[in-house]
């Protein structure tokens, strides 16, 4: 099995992923921490389509696609966290001044789970940031200490994902999901190598 991830550049993939099955629904698009909540709020129906359309022609675009066998099976939000709403949210705090990247969701496609496909995502977001340059990522995922997540807040990732792709933990946050709290997990990119998972084939491109 070969798994290659590209950066999102292709909408049709992406609504695939993340777009809700009714094109007049207000949510999901995966775009609740990249934009502020004043214009989240405010899109309505296609208008949240065409946003991401333009999120997706973008330099980054908004994030990355795992492919397996060229269909889209997974999708990774990855960007600069400066243009997220993590550069204000009052529960996940800033640790340094780094100009971090923000990893915040990590989706599978339903009948492709349990394929390291996760774990694909997470080290092809980390290869695409250190690509882009940036000097450290982070994630926000719960703390669930093994115990089951309810797969609607899997989003976000668990500790242990973050963990086996190299992050460490570097402090607590104030929030929690599902009844877990959330860690801050960061990984350092300078000078650090993103080593893709053996069979699996991370990068893409520009």
């Amino acid at each position: 099995m070969s798994i290659e991830v590209r950066p999102a550049t292709e909408f049709d993939d992406l609504a695939l992923l993340v777009g809700p099955k009714k094109p007049t629904s207000n949510v999901c698009f995966c775009l609740s921490y990249r934009i502020g909540s004043k214009e989240n709020n405010e899109l309505r129906g296609s208008q949240r389509a065409d946003r991401v359309r333009e999120l997706c022609q973008q330099d980054p675009p908004p994030g990355v696609i795992a492919y397996l066998d060229d269909e889209p099976v997974g999708w990774a939000a990855v960007h600069p966290r400066r243009d997220t709403t993590f550069a204000r949210n009052r529960l996940i705090p800033h640790i340094d001044d780094l100009d971090v990247w923000s990893l915040w969701c990590v989706r599978v496609r339903p009948g492709h789970r349990r394929q390291g496909i996760s774990h694909a995502l997470i080290e092809g977001a980390v290869a695409h940031a250190k690509r882009l340059g940036a000097p450290a990522i982070e994630g926000y995922p719960v703390d669930n200490r093994g115990e089951k997540v309810n797969l609607t807040m899997a989003y976000v990732g668990t500790r242990a994902l973050f963990e086996a792709a190299g992050f460490t933990k570097a402090t607590d946050t104030r929030s929690t999901l599902d009844g877990f709290p959330r860690v801050l997990m960061r990984l350092d990119l300078r000078g650090a190598g993103a080593t893709p998972r053996s069979g699996s084939d991370v990068g893409g491109q520009p």
